[in-house]
């Protein structure tokens, strides 16, 4: 039987859409963040997308419920909990900033599968492991480093339990629709969403006005900009992981996961159109850099299948 023909040019298109929407849509969780809270928006969330869903089931033929519910929903918590993190990081940081930390997941990655699974690392592996941390000092500067905030160290620890999320995927998840194991995201993000305005409406605590209130702030009236932006978002998460998950379909993986950093430059170029933010360029360099390590750790070892990307299932 002959090999599948990769259409690169084609996967890459599928990417830029993925990336272009992805970037903009995170870009107006600043602007949810003035209304609503995480909870609510992640309760919301999961409401608008799991109609979207249910509406695409049918003339689509998706298959919604997983094989092995147990390693799903494993599987859908420690992705979810990266996502709790990631999205309350974006009502606060220029979204650049929190992408760059989600994207130090591929080194996360490594470091997994070599000291809890065992699997081997390359000389050139152990300079991309550097590499991108090299890149996330620069881009987190130099307070992050000197502990003066922990806000700007979330997206990192939102990228290791997204690491640990793809990892889970590849290793507990097998044979299971990539609409599954989106069913099973949104679905725990959306329980996430609800036990935390229920423990915010049962213990109200104080709550700063405007985003700064995103994390602490329990279950109000939705305003009409809060609705529409958390469609957007809902909408546009759906779109996203369509796009990439066509990417990974029509091309090799060891190609698509490179195609995959294009969403960082597509962050900065959102936060500078729409709000005006401009990287340093200390922190572009950064962002080069963990570009850099991920083409690196993309490049599969000798006699080695190209491994599938830690990223594609984001959102």
């Amino acid at each position: 039987m002959n090999a599948p023909q990769n259409r690169t040019l084609a996967a890459f298109g599928a990417v830029l859409v993925y990336a272009f929407v992805i970037a903009f849509t995170d870009n107006f969780v600043r602007v949810i963040a003035r209304d609503g809270g995480l909870w609510q928006f992640h309760a919301t969330r999961t409401a608008m997308a799991f109609v979207l869903l249910a509406l695409a089931a049918v003339p689509f033929g998706l298959r919604l419920w997983p094989r092995r519910p147990g390693p799903v929903l494993a599987r859908s918590a420690i992705h979810a909990a990266a996502m709790v993190i990631y999205f309350g990081a974006l009502a606060f940081l220029p979204v650049a900033q929190v992408a760059a930390g989600l994207f130090t997941a591929p080194i996360f990655v490594l470091l997994i599968q070599r000291f809890l699974y065992g699997h081997p690392i390359g000389a050139l592996q152990v300079l991309a492991v550097f590499t991108g941390f090299l890149g996330v000092v620069l881009v987190l500067g130099p307070e992050a480093m000197t502990g003066a905030t922990f806000a700007a160290l979330l997206p990192v620890i939102s990228g290791a339990l997204y690491a640990m999320g793809n990892i889970a995927t590849r290793e507990w998840c097998a044979g299971e629709t990539a609409e599954t194991i989106l069913a099973g995201f949104f679905g725990m993000l959306g329980v996430i969403g609800l036990v935390g305005m229920a423990v915010l409406w049962l213990v109200p605590l104080p709550v700063a006005e405007g985003a700064e209130g995103f994390l602490l702030r329990g279950p109000v009236w939705p305003t009409g900009e809060f609705l529409w932006w958390t469609f957007v978002q809902a909408a546009g998460s759906l779109l996203g992981v369509g796009m990439i998950v066509k990417a990974y379909q029509i091309a090799e993986a060891s190609r698509v996961s490179v195609f995959e950093y294009v969403i960082l430059p597509a962050s900065a170029a959102w936060g500078l159109i729409l709000w005006g933010e401009r990287l340093s360029w200390i922190a572009m360099a950064g962002m080069g850099l963990i570009v850099l390590a991920g083409v690196l750790i993309a490049r599969p070892a000798p006699n080695q299948s190209p491994a599938r990307s830690s990223t594609a299932s984001r959102q």
